[in-house]
């Protein structure tokens, strides 16, 4: 296609089904931009520093891929980037609503920006950075569902978290 795309998200953490969504994107684009955007509705676990840390490093194996945080509106971003397609990952049905209304609105500011929707493998169809917080706070084993060094940092935080 010979196009660069955006893949947002808050990542926190990233997850096997994040990198799922990344690297099938691959196949239809040059360049993805994972960005690490903005969202006033979720508290994070991790900084800002470290999510850059452990999206980086968990993706430094993957070609035609970069790493950026953004500010501001995600088609502003796009725009920015020359970017014309923001891709997005569709768990379920509960996701669809949502998704739906977003890729609406960011039409809505720039019609020259498309939105796609890639779905999960079935093995990930369910999982989310949030569910993986939770599990990993009670010291459930993720280590399944995301990468190695995500793992590590999820459990560093919790036993620090723990200790305090």
């Amino acid at each position: 296609m010979g196009a660069t795309a955006i893949y947002p998200g808050t990542f926190d953490p990233i997850t096997n089904g994040h990198i799922d969504i990344l690297i099938r994107s691959l196949k239809a684009f040059d360049h993805i931009i994972v960005g690490i955007g903005p969202n006033p509705t979720k508290t994070t676990l991790f900084s800002i520093e470290e999510r850059i840390l452990m999206i980086k490093e968990c993706l430094n194996s993957i070609p035609n891929v970069s790493v950026e945080v953004f500010d501001c509106l995600l088609v502003d971003f796009a725009k920015r980037k020359n970017a014309k397609v923001i891709i997005r990952g569709l768990r379920a049905i509960s996701d669809f609503e949502y998704e739906f209304q977003m890729a609406l609105m960011n039409r809505k500011l720039d019609s020259d920006i498309e939105t796609v929707f890639l779905m999960p493998s079935e093995e990930y169809s369910y999982l989310t950075s949030s569910i993986i917080k939770v599990v990993g706070s009670f010291g459930g084993d993720v280590s399944s569902l995301i990468p190695k060094l995500a793992h590590e940092m999820i459990k560093n935080k919790f036993n620090k978290i723990n200790k305090e």
